[in-house]
């Protein structure tokens, strides 16, 4: 029996509030986005053996573009790196943002 260890993080995308008053098109969170930017932040801070060792069980399993919640999956032993580099994400598409950590949940899934 194998046994496969994760830890899910509940995130909120906090985006720049001076947004709308540019008037520019708004910015839709998508799982895509949201997986390029925190992928990008941990090849930035952890380098490319750090992204390797964290791409294994890394997948943002959720996001809610309108309440800018994000459930993000990662493995037991990567998940203090992959917290880390989210909490060092400064831009989302060019546009000054923070993510912050609601929610730290650990699941055991058996095969």
């Amino acid at each position: 029996m194998v046994g496969f260890k994760n830890r899910y993080m509940v995130m909120e995308v906090f985006l720049d509030p001076n947004r709308d008053l540019v008037g520019d098109d708004p910015i839709i969170i998508t799982q895509f986005n949201v997986s390029k930017a925190i992928k990008d932040s941990v090849l930035v801070n952890f380098g490319e053996c750090g992204l390797a060792s964290s791409l294994g069980s890394f997948q943002v399993k959720y996001v809610n573009p309108i309440t800018k919640l994000c459930i993000i999956r990662a493995s037991r032993e990567e998940y203090q790196n992959v917290w880390s580099a989210i909490t060092m994400v400064r831009t989302y598409w060019k546009l000054p943002s923070t993510i912050q950590l609601i929610r730290l949940e650990w699941k055991y899934q058996g095969l």
